[in-house]
């Protein structure tokens, strides 16, 4: 647990101890769950005292919320940055694909944070986490729909296809181990192959 994977992992979140204490968040939830963790747990993981913690974060509550939302926020700008490349539609599905497995696939302790933890949040922090989740299953499903459109692609049903493909995505967070031997960017161009077979991608 160190500052620069922190600031890697945050890097508009200041001070140095709030990224600490996320690290730590991730770290405890990870292992025990959301609601075996108590913040004594997360405070004792940063090596900081109790009262230190609500310095940064009136609650555990919080703390998730700020993990997921950021995890939500790069996996957004990641897709949109690529549904906006002037290049074909299959390519910029395979594209979206490759770059959100490598993900979380990199980043597959927070991943399973963000993902599996979601239920635990309130509902006003959930709801704007579910608001995020809406914008990039909503420029998967663009992009799957242009390719449609273009006969490069053929499915069924547009949400469902999407729905597909983002969840072989985060389903990866759930098993990934960096002892496997296959890096994130290598996994990463198998299931951008994988999804535009399963796509009905032509050419």
């Amino acid at each position: 647990m160190t500052i620069s994977l922190s600031a890697e992992l945050w890097p508009d979140v200041q001070p140095d101890a709030a990224r600490r204490l996320m690290l730590a968040a991730v770290e405890s939830f990870a292992g025990r769950g959301y609601h075996a963790t108590t913040t004594r747990d997360i405070a004792a993981a940063a090596g900081m005292s109790p009262a230190a913690l609500y310095v940064h974060f009136p609650s555990k509550a919080a703390l998730l919320f700020a993990i997921s939302k950021s995890g939500h926020e790069q996996t957004l700008t990641l897709v949109e940055s690529v549904a906006k490349l002037d290049e074909s539609p299959k390519e910029r599905i395979r594209k979206i694909v490759e770059d959100f497995v490598s993900w979380h696939a990199r980043r597959h302790t927070v991943a399973r944070v963000v993902q599996y933890e979601l239920q635990a949040l309130p509902e006003q922090e959930y709801a704007v986490v579910a608001g995020l989740r809406r914008r990039i299953e909503q420029h998967v499903r663009e992009v799957i729909a242009e390719g449609v459109e273009q006969g490069e692609l053929s499915v069924g049903d547009l949400r469902t296809a999407a729905r597909a493909v983002l969840s072989l995505g985060v389903d990866v967070a759930r098993w990934y181990s960096d002892r496997m031997g296959k890096t994130p960017k290598a996994l990463g161009r198998e299931y951008g192959e994988l999804v535009l077979r399963m796509l009905g991608a032509t050419g």
